[in-house]
């Protein structure tokens, strides 16, 4: 099985900034520590703080792979592009956000993928990726 995580901006600061809401363990960590416990499962790992790039990305494994999972950061909730993107691809997409974005400001309510998305699974911290990733298995 093949999954593709994709990151957009500023999550490449994981473990350095805000702490309090996105926890202290960076990413790279984070995927080793997956990628150690799913040996089994081919898992890629790609982030952009540029939307092209992301939407390139997705264009890129959207008909490849087995499942994408997308954090798209602040991109959610202003980026029609990713939106579309991810409608125009045949490979299934689930939204995964560390913090609860529907218990923050309002702007960030809005998301302009989880309508494109399989699922959405919002506010449990790093543990998403791992639930998104047992959910294509």
């Amino acid at each position: 099985m093949k999954i593709a995580i994709i990151n957009g901006p500023n999550l490449n600061l994981l473990g350095k900034r805000e702490v309090d809401i996105y926890g202290a363990e960076s990413f790279d960590d984070y995927l080793k520590t997956l990628q150690d416990k799913y040996p089994d499962t081919d898992i890629s790992y790609f982030q952009s703080n540029v939307e092209g790039e992301l939407i390139n990305e997705i264009q890129r494994v959207g008909f490849s792979v087995d499942g994408i999972i997308i954090n798209p950061g602040g991109y959610t909730h202003t980026s029609v592009a990713i939106g579309d993107a991810i409608a125009a691809i045949t490979t299934p997409v689930i939204e995964v956000h560390i913090s609860n974005i529907f218990g923050r400001e309002d702007f960030r309510k809005l998301s302009h993928v989880s309508g494109k998305a399989k699922a959405v699974i919002s506010g449990l911290g790093l543990r998403g990726y791992e639930m998104a990733l047992t959910a294509f298995r």
